[in-house]
């Protein structure tokens, strides 16, 4: 079942804002699961990118990050 990760895009976007201002409006930044795996779609641009890791990736994909982060995630993905 695919699903979109609620906030991921809204995180990115108040990041960016901060950056570009308005014009961070046009993203169409977002994390989805398909089929129990993670993909996020991001700006195309090296700066947008760089801030995605920089800024979310970086810390919801190490599981010393706490309280919470994609990695603990895995488990319930596996699930039926």
């Amino acid at each position: 079942k695919d699903k979109e990760i609620p906030g991921f895009g809204e995180l990115f976007r108040l990041i960016s804002y901060k950056k570009i201002g308005a014009s961070t409006i046009q993203s169409r930044a977002m994390a989805v699961l398909v089929n129990g795996k993670y993909i996020f779609a991001l700006p195309g641009s090296s700066g947008a990118v760089t801030d995605a890791w920089e800024e979310i990736l970086k810390y919801q994909l190490d599981s010393r990050f706490k309280p919470c982060n994609f990695i603990e995630l895995i488990p319930r993905l596996k699930e039926k």
